[in-house]
């Protein structure tokens, strides 16, 4: 993304002294905890700069920080937030009709993250499942989940491959999950959907994972046809 589209919705100071707060404090601010994501948006078109920075203009970003550079822009702040503005801009991204990647690299809890320095035990952090919405064009991704450090005092006994499969349950469930794949998972579907699915199961794993990370790459606009719409009935469609 382009260095002059840098924009702040909300400043939030990061504070430095976790160590001496209590954990619940700590867990309860997002800023504090190190929720986030950085995007990148690849659009194979000569209007990238338009289409990305238009996009970057119109995404409602209320309650995040955003930091734009030449690779890739930051967003911080809360799980729905995030939600929101992700879905934003990749509806902006698809309704130019333009054939486009977006990256998307979500994590929360790094006890060594540039915005926070969290102690082990810092978490983790549980919240309410993020509620996206439909946004009326159909993609692709490839999406993988990496539950990072179990905090066994927390109570729950660690098990990295329960939380994936409850992830993967997710997709199931909302007709996204497509195919198992070498080190991903295919969804497919209405792209406000599949952010919903990812980030909810990034949400879900950190209920129980202090550090948590996701990645996932979306399809957009391809000349490839998705081979169904994610709404489980094996409707083909392309935007």
């Amino acid at each position: 993304m382009s260095t002059t589209a840098s924009t702040t919705a909300a400043s939030t100071t990061a504070a430095r002294t976790q160590g001496t707060q209590p954990a619940t404090e700590v867990a309860a601010d997002p800023m504090r905890f190190g929720v986030g994501a950085r995007v990148t948006v690849a659009v194979m078109s000569d209007r990238y700069v338009s289409i990305i920075l238009g996009a970057l203009r119109r995404a409602d970003a209320s309650g995040l920080v955003l930091e734009t550079g030449d690779v890739s822009t930051y967003a911080g702040g809360g799980e729905n937030d995030l939600l929101r503005w992700l879905t934003d801009v990749t509806a902006a991204v698809a309704e130019s009709g333009e054939h486009a990647s977006i990256t998307v690299h979500l994590s929360r809890g790094c006890p060594g993250e540039a915005r926070c320095d969290l102690p082990g035990g810092a978490g983790p952090r549980a919240v309410e499942p993020p509620s996206g919405r439909t946004i009326g064009y159909v993609g692709a991704a490839e999406w993988a989940l990496y539950p990072l450090a179990d905090d066994v005092r927390a109570g729950v006994r660690p098990d990295h491959m329960r939380d994936i499969y409850a992830a993967i349950e997710t997709a199931q469930g909302n007709g996204t999950f497509r195919e198992s794949a070498h080190f991903v998972t295919r969804l497919e579907g209405d792209l406000g959907t599949i952010l919903e699915t990812v980030v909810r199961g990034w949400a879900g794993v950190g209920a129980s994972v202090q550090h948590v990370t996701s990645h996932v790459t979306l399809s957009i606009n391809s000349p490839s046809p998705v081979t169904r719409a994610g709404t489980g009935n094996g409707t083909a469609r392309e935007h």
